[in-house]
């Protein structure tokens, strides 16, 4: 396999229900025992923030990166550039672009080029084309504060703005930044429902601008509330829940295959990011990691494609 793997530390965060959390030195080494070749650093607190750098704690953060020989294969930001739209007082894509800024100075000083962020979320009340605007307008700024680093922003296929791959890369040609691309996720057009011809065909369209991807695997759990007045049930929109790498509805074998039809060089992480199969246990959260880095090592996907 061409793809090196890196497990993204959110999933060891305690972001979650249930869900146990490590310091990020610990995290470290669940990734080396399970096989990962790098991390994907979630670039807050409680792991690494850039208020840290500088501090013991990073310093000791990076003696271990060393010594296990792991590499960080992406820092994950955390942007949100349609923040205060309904109330445009405060600068707020200045005030990204400054964030950006000093992550860019993390990336770099840590050993790598790629910063992945969102885009923006929808606010009530607020017209769809002013959303696009500030993250345009954001992600602009943004990009050129990172290029004074020589650091490449990835803008991950997650938040409202974007989130469709025709509208992403529309985005992108319109944001029209040589170091602006995208970090494309096969789980979101899943959960749009898309599999097959439809995955791959999603892949095709972004493929001048894919660098990174993150991949979790979901299932659906039907929601049902109950009508006395008729004595049925009224169907409501799925529960997403995460399950162990291959357990799961998204198209993986589809989208690796066509991730190799483009001869895709970049990481593929993997991150438990939502209520799992199994409980938030250390001790599922490490058989969960570790099933990963055997299902891709192993090219259990082929078998499917």
């Amino acid at each position: 396999m061409s793809w090196k793997l890196a497990l993204h530390t959110v999933s060891y965060a305690g972001v979650w229900r249930g869900q146990s959390s490590l310091p990020v030195e610990d995290i470290l080494d669940k990734a080396k025992a399970a096989g990962y070749e790098g991390i994907m650093l979630m670039s807050k607190r409680p792991h690494i923030s850039t208020l840290d750098m500088g501090t013991e704690k990073y310093q000791s953060f990076k003696n271990k990166l060393k010594s296990l020989n792991l590499q960080v294969a992406c820092i994950a930001g955390y942007t949100d550039f349609t923040a205060g739209i309904e109330r445009p007082m405060s600068p707020m894509a200045e005030m990204h672009a400054v964030y950006i800024n000093e992550l860019a100075r993390l990336a770099v000083d840590l050993g790598t080029p790629i910063i992945r962020i969102f885009t923006g979320l929808e606010r009530g009340g607020v017209v769809f084309d002013k959303h696009w605007e500030a993250c345009v307008k954001g992600l602009k700024l943004a990009s050129q504060q990172a290029a004074e680093h020589g650091a490449i922003l990835v803008v991950q296929n997650h938040h409202d703005v974007g989130v469709h791959h025709d509208s992403m890369r529309w985005l992108l040609e319109e944001v029209d930044e040589p170091n602006c691309k995208a970090a494309f996720d096969a789980w979101a057009p899943a959960l749009q429902d898309m599999e097959g011809e439809e995955i791959k065909q999603a892949v095709y369209a972004m493929k001048p601008f894919i660098l990174h991807t993150t991949v979790a695997d979901y299932a659906r759990l039907p929601r049902y509330t109950y009508d006395p007045t008729i004595n049925t049930y009224n169907k409501k929109i799925n529960d997403i829940r995460a399950v162990p790498m291959g357990e799961g509805f998204v198209d993986y074998p589809g989208f690796f295959a066509a991730l190799e039809d483009i001869n895709y060089q970049g990481w593929v992480a993997y991150e438990m990011c939502a209520p799992l199969k199994g409980g938030g246990s250390i001790e599922n959260l490490d058989k969960c990691a570790k099933i990963f880095v055997d299902y891709m090592k192993s090219e259990k996907w082929r078998n499917k494609s």
